[in-house]
């Protein structure tokens, strides 16, 4: 199925083309019929002469109404720009043109109606049409002249269509959903019921999908699916169709929101932009309004030069690179322009001159996506985050200067940056305190700003670094005492002749050994801390057993002190260490045995 929109000044006859060609009334209110003026968006559908079903959107002329023409166009592929014979090129037919600039519609179908009130006008207004379209993508398109109400050239533009949508591309079936809402309704025994213009991803009965709001995010069910007034089970793009969905209630969705698949779409309150039409950027006032699909959102703009910008919206929406946005100046209802989205998901920019450096940067940026920039820029992202931003397919390979560690995309210039950068920070550490015996991995983290342990890991593992107990250190580091290696070898030497005769506070002062120094001769496997005060060889333990093993079991706390000829301080805390290793056994408060 194809999807065309109406486009064209107030009543140059929009809607009854739309009705000569389907036979349907795209007017659904009875204020519009009885006025003769189309107030919000309507629809119809027929099938053309190769077989081709096509729905029409036909939107309002009146500039009071151009909110409503934009969430019709928006979601569009191909339009109709209708230009009345007897009328000519008018002021809303150049609002009309510059939401089409805007939106880069690239597929239409000029049509001249009335061509019966003004037969002699014809060649002049298909001559001025085509001018004032010069400045979009439709300066090429076919112009049929119609007299719709005695249905003159209606098989001409007919013809016209089929041959335009024959080159229309259509998206692929698969992928994620994306469906701008632009109605609501409810139907007795049915419930909730939306409307829209599926123009990517596929929908089918029982999906569960996303409806984004401007104030939450609610998930839905598709209990049923309709288009063209008929059932289906499943569609694809490009399609209006109607979904009845079961768990939000009709009040809590509305036009501008947008129903997608679960946790596939970026939501977004900021955006950074390039100027495709209209107004240059420093012309554009400060707060304006943007469309987007059905949505319209107020908005900010921080112009960085005449082509690129910052928007930031009212409330997040699902946008990605490569979205078009509509500026209008809500004051005068005028459309200023048209913007392209280069950045979903753009840096802070805190510091003087940054926004200078960042506008030159997106200047440079491909605007259909710059997959290695914008891995470079963060220096590591998820592949999924890549793809919900719309970067990269879920087929795509692993680029050239990009490494996959896990879930996450590496940019490799960067890599080696931070395992310089570690490396680096760990030499510096060790020359300025060879005790230090490392960093956390949480500051090695912080250091380099990763997000994950897994990238840590892997830049550890690469760098030739060493991790232990949650320490990354120097290979070889734990080793190197410096200053402190003396005073230990001392005490070694005490404790080889009496292991079990730890040394007292004094001794420990005499020795210049403090609590740092002791802590980094037992991470260097030189040293035993039973308690801060109690220190022996890490052989202690060992050699213990075999003096207790030799005991009479079971054996008083005393009596081991006894034969280990060591004092109460030594005797209770060693006991308990060996305890707690599992080789010996307490008994009661006075007893131990051996674990045989």
């Amino acid at each position: 199925m194809f999807v065309v929109a109406t486009a064209g000044h107030v009543d140059h006859g929009k809607s009854t083309l739309v009705h000569a060609l389907t036979g349907m009334e795209p007017d659904r209110w009875d204020e519009e019929r009885r006025r003769g003026l189309t107030i919000d968006l309507g629809f119809a559908w027929t099938q053309l002469p190769s077989g081709r079903e096509v729905a029409f959107v036909d939107v309002p002329g009146h500039e009071r109404f151009i909110g409503n023409m934009l969430a019709g166009l928006g979601p569009a592929p191909v339009v109709c720009f209708v230009v009345a014979a007897d009328d000519g090129w008018q002021a809303q037919s150049s609002d009309h043109r510059d939401a089409v600039a805007a939106l880069g519609i690239r597929h239409g179908v000029l049509v001249v109606t009335r061509a019966d009130l003004a037969p002699d006008r014809v060649d002049e207004v298909v001559n001025e049409a085509r001018t004032e379209l010069g400045r979009t993508e439709l300066s090429q398109v076919p112009a049929v002249v119609v007299s719709a109400t005695q249905g003159s050239g209606m098989d001409s533009l007919r013809t016209a269509l089929d041959d335009v949508l024959s080159q229309v591309e259509a998206p692929p079936p698969g992928g994620r959903v994306r469906l701008w809402i632009d109605r609501s309704f409810t139907i007795t025994g049915a419930g909730t019921v939306v409307t829209g213009t599926l123009s990517s991803g596929s929908v089918t009965v029982g999906d569960r999908l996303q409806v984004l709001g401007s104030t939450r995010q609610r998930e839905a069910v598709v209990r049923g699916l309709q288009s063209r007034g008929a059932p289906h089970t499943s569609l694809g793009p490009v399609n209006r169709v109607a979904l009845n969905l079961r768990g939000v209630a009709t009040d809590e969705v509305h036009r501008g929101d947008a129903l997608v698949t679960p946790d596939s779409w970026p939501t977004t309150a900021i955006v950074d932009v390039r100027h495709v039409s209209g107004q240059s950027f420093p012309q554009v006032p400060e707060h304006l309004t943007i469309h987007v699909g059905t949505a319209a959102v107020p908005a900010r703009m921080r112009p960085f030069d005449d082509d690129h910008a910052r928007l930031t919206l009212d409330h997040p929406l699902p946008l990605i690179v490569g979205d078009r946005v509509v500026l209008r100046d809500p004051g005068s209802r005028r459309v200023l322009g048209g913007a392209l989205v280069l950045d979903a998901d753009p840096p802070a920019l805190r510091r003087r001159g940054d926004g200078v450096r960042w506008s030159a940067q997106l200047a440079q940026r491909d605007p259909a996506g710059d997959l290695v920039a914008e891995v470079s820029r963060r220096g590591a992202v998820t592949r999924a985050r890549l793809q919900q931003l719309g970067l990269v397919p879920h087929e795509a390979e692993t680029p050239a200067d990009v490494r996959e560690i896990g879930a996450w995309w590496v940019h490799r210039p960067m890599y080696a940056v931070w395992q310089r950068r570690l490396q680096d920070a760990l030499n510096e550490q060790h020359a300025r305190d060879p005790l230090a015996g490392g960093l956390s991995r949480g500051a090695a983290r912080d250091l380099l700003g990763l997000a994950d342990d897994a990238l840590l890991d892997a830049v550890v593992a690469d760098a030739g670094l060493v991790q232990e107990t949650g320490v990354v250190r120097l290979p070889g580091s734990r080793n190197d005492l410096g200053a402190a290696d003396e005073g230990i070898r001392r005490l070694e030497v005490r404790l080889a002749e009496h292991p079990f005769r730890a040394p007292e506070a004094d001794d420990l002062v005499e020795l210049r050994l403090g609590r740092r120094e002791l802590a980094a001769a037992e991470r260097a496997g030189r040293i035993l801390r039973l308690t801060d005060g109690v220190v022996l060889l890490p052989t202690a333990p060992a050699l213990a057993m075999r003096t207790l093993s030799q005991m009479e079991q079971p054996f008083t706390t005393s009596g081991a002190r006894k034969a280990l000829d060591t004092t109460r301080r030594v005797a209770i805390p060693l006991l308990e260490h060996l305890d707690g290793r599992g080789w010996t056994r307490r008994l009661d408060a006075g007893h131990r045995e051996v674990v045989r």
